[in-house]
C-alpha cells in the first residue's frame, strides 16, 4: 500500500489526518457532525463533514481504520446503509491493512468507500477542485 510510512494507526488519527487534507484542499471543516438520530434512538454523528463553501456542496465521511484481522470491518456494511439515512452525500474512508480481501472486493463494490490513500484525488473530482 503505498504512503504507509504517513498512514493512520487509529480511527482516531484517520479521523484527523481526513480533517486536515480537507483544510489542505480548502474544504471547511466540521468533526463529530450531528444528524439526527438513528433507528434505535442513538444520535447519528458524522465523522467528518467537508464543506466547499463556494459551491455550498457538501460531503460527509466516515472513517475506519482496521489495522489487524478482526470484526470491525463487519460493522462496515451497516455504516454504508446508515449514509442512506444522512441529509447530505456521504462515503466511508478506510485505513488499515486488517480488511480481508473479500470484504475489500466488497466495499470497493459499492461505490461508497474510499481508501485514505485515494482520498484526496477523489475530493478533487467530487469538488471539482
Amino acid at each position: 500500500m503505498a504512503g504507509k510510512g504517513t498512514a493512520p494507526h487509529s480511527g482516531d488519527e484517520l479521523k484527523r489526518k481526513v480533517a486536515a487534507l480537507g483544510r489542505e484542499l480548502g474544504l471547511k471543516v466540521q468533526t463529530e457532525v450531528t444528524a439526527a438520530r438513528r433507528l434505535w434512538g442513538s444520535k447519528r454523528r458524522i465523522d467528518v463533514v467537508f464543506t466547499h463553501e463556494k459551491t455550498g456542496k457538501n460531503l460527509g465521511l466516515e472513517c475506519k481504520f482496521q489495522g489487524s484481522a478482526g470484526s470491525a470491518e463487519e460493522k462496515i456494511p451497516a455504516t454504508i446503509k446508515d449514509i442512506e439515512s444522512w441529509p447530505i452525500p456521504g462515503i466511508v474512508v478506510i485505513e488499515g491493512e486488517g480488511f480481508s480481501e473479500n470484504m475489500q472486493g466488497y466495499l470497493m463494490s459499492t461505490g461508497k468507500v474510499v481508501w485514505f490513500e485515494d482520498l484526496k484525488e477523489w475530493l478533487r473530482l467530487y469538488f471539482s477542485l
